[in-house]
C-alpha cells in the first residue's frame, strides 16, 4: 500500500464512505427517515460498522488500476479465485452481524421472532469477526497478489 498512487487511495476513501452509506442506511447506524430500527444497535456495532467500511475500500482500490487504463496481458491470471468470494461474504456477514435482527425479512422468515432474539441476535458478534476475518483474508490476498506481480502495471508488456 506504500506505493499506491493517489488513485488508489481515493479509490479506497470512496469505497469507505459509499460502504458506510450502503451499510449504514438498512442498519440505521445511520439515522435515517427510511428504515427503522425495533432493537437498538449493540455498542460494538458502530466499531464493526466502520472496520468493515474501512477494509471494503481498501479492497476496492486492489481492484482500481494505478494509472488508469487496461492492465497488461496475464497480469491478473494468478488471483487467488476465491478472493472475490472472501471479500462479498466477509460484506454479507458484516452486514447482517449489525442489523436489528427482528428487522431482517430472512432472519424472521427463517427463525421467527423469538429464534431472532434468541438466537441470531447472541450470533451477531460470531458473525461479525467471521466477516471482518474474511475481509482481512480477502485483502490480504489481493495485497500480496499485487506485491508478487513481476510486470510494472506500467510498463508495456512485451
Amino acid at each position: 500500500m506504500r506505493l499506491w498512487t493517489v488513485r488508489q487511495w481515493t479509490a479506497a476513501a470512496l469505497g469507505t464512505a459509499g460502504t458506510l452509506v450502503l451499510l449504514g442506511i438498512p442498519s440505521v447506524l445511520l439515522p435515517n427517515d427510511l428504515f427503522a430500527r425495533e432493537i437498538e444497535a449493540a455498542w460494538w456495532a458502530y466499531p464493526v460498522w466502520v472496520a468493515t467500511a474501512v477494509l471494503c475500500g481498501l479492497l476496492l482500490a486492489t481492484y482500481t488500476r494505478p494509472h488508469g487504463g487496461r492492465a497488461p496481458e496475464g497480469t491478473e491470471e494468478d488471483e487467488d479465485r476465491s478472493t472475490p468470494r472472501r471479500g462479498l461474504a466477509g460484506g454479507l456477514l458484516a452486514w447482517f452481524a449489525i442489523g436489528c435482527p427482528t428487522c431482517n425479512v430472512l432472519v424472521i422468515t427463517a427463525l421467527g421472532t423469538s429464534g431472532a432474539l434468541n438466537w441470531f441476535a447472541p450470533a451477531q458478534p460470531l458473525l461479525a469477526v467471521a466477516g471482518l476475518a474474511l475481509l482481512a483474508l480477502a485483502l490480504r490476498s489481493r495485497l500480496r497478489t499485487a506485491a508478487a506481480c513481476s510486470i510494472d502495471a506500467g510498463t508495456p508488456a512485451g
